[in-house]
């Protein structure tokens, strides 16, 4: 799914020379490589605060403590998405509220945030699924008609600009008081383990978020707020370092290979290719298929065993709904969400990182056309 030794071949000097500067200083936590990549971060995506931390989990936590949400506190998520987004507001004793999502971009509206609002709403975690920012500047404002926090999860469109009504351009994960990415290494911009980070225009929240990073220290072994442990290692800082200067670059790369399947594909009738929407452009973390013809998950699950036989792989980005896994039996209170069930039996992702080549992609190409082509599809 990801070509990670290629693209490393490409930038080792560099890896391997400050990899060489922290194990010779021995600046393992923290340090002058964690502040680089701080600060070349914070000029990147033009905000004035990034506190990185151990992963893209924990800056979801820590986005809601630093908030200080309160158990009992509804906040509103989508609930075709990954399990961290979901995942920490029970961790926190809050209440997830799951809501359906566009068909095309698979991506909260603020139709559907307004629809789940009640009187404990606190907080919405718009996710920016697959590499395409959701339709921010209404959420934003059912955000500001209600009172609510707004925490992006950005940790698949890291390098995404978001386009206003007005022609204005900002980077994904900069709007609300919180935005919230993952490091991890098959990401768009990843490290060779675990990172994160918390971004903010907030000097309060900000300050506040890396105290509680650092086990709630405003100064060492003085703890004004009860925290957690959560940093980035100056190793992987180095790595990140050295992908930042390259990020476009791979999502440029990202974006000629979803180009070349999406003209590929363009004539399989059983196939719908990804959604474009004019308020953001794509970086592709995944390239996610929907199979509409009838029977698609058995379609799907007979795709996968046929690409899996060719040495293809082949992910399902998700196959469960959020409220139906038994972690959240608790806050499902009955009814399905038409759209969320039908994404996940209908979803696949086909590889897609920033060194696929033509003929990679044709030989994944030819097997998925040929599958449809045996069905009569």
């Amino acid at each position: 799914m990801v070509d990670l030794k290629t693209q490393y071949a490409k930038i080792q000097p560099e890896i391997e020379r400050e990899m060489r500067e922290v194990l010779d200083t021995c600046m393992f936590i923290g340090g002058p490589k964690v502040n680089a990549f701080r600060e070349n971060l914070e000029q990147y995506l033009g905000v004035k605060h990034v506190i990185p931390c151990a992963n893209g989990t924990d800056a979801l936590q820590i986005a809601m403590m630093a908030l200080g949400l309160q158990p009992g506190d509804e906040v509103v998520v989508p609930a075709f998405t990954y399990v961290a987004t979901a995942e920490v507001i029970a961790l926190l004793g809050l209440t997830p509220v799951m809501t359906d999502v566009d068909p095309g971009t698979m991506n909260i509206t603020a139709a559907h945030v307004e629809a789940a609002i009640t009187p404990n709403t606190k907080a919405i975690v718009p996710v920016h699924l697959f590499g395409q920012s959701a339709d921010m500047e209404p959420i934003l404002a059912v955000a500001r008609k209600h009172g609510l926090y707004v925490i992006e999860d950005n940790a698949q469109a890291i390098g995404a600009d978001y386009r206003y009504r007005n022609g204005q351009k900002v980077k994904t994960g900069v709007m609300g008081q919180f935005g919230c990415t993952s490091f991890f290494p098959s990401k768009n911009l990843g490290c060779y383990g675990d990172g994160g980070a918390l971004m903010t225009n907030d000097d309060v929240l900000a300050a506040k978020a890396r105290m509680i990073a650092n086990h709630g220290q405003s100064k060492l072994y003085y703890h004004d707020e009860i925290g957690v442990n959560s940093r980035l290692d100056a190793l992987q800082a180095v790595v990140l370092n050295a992908k930042l200067k390259h990020l476009d670059e791979y999502n440029a790369a990202r974006n000629r290979a979803a180009d070349y399947y999406d003209q590929a594909f363009s004539q399989v009738k059983a196939l719908k290719t990804p959604a474009r929407e004019p308020h953001s452009t794509h970086v592709f973390h995944q390239y996610t298929l929907q199979i509409t013809a009838p029977n698609s998950a058995q379609l799907r699950d007979e795709l996968k065993a046929s690409l899996a036989e060719q040495g293809i792989p082949c992910m399902i980005y998700y196959p469960v709904p959020l409220y139906k896994q038994p972690a959240f039996a608790r806050y499902w209170k009955g009814g399905e969400l038409p759209v969320t069930e039908a994404l996940c039996a209908s979803v696949c992702s086909l590889p897609m990182h920033s060194e696929l080549t033509n003929d990679i992609q044709d030989q994944i190409i030819s097997a998925v056309k040929s599958f449809f082509a045996a069905k009569g599809l």
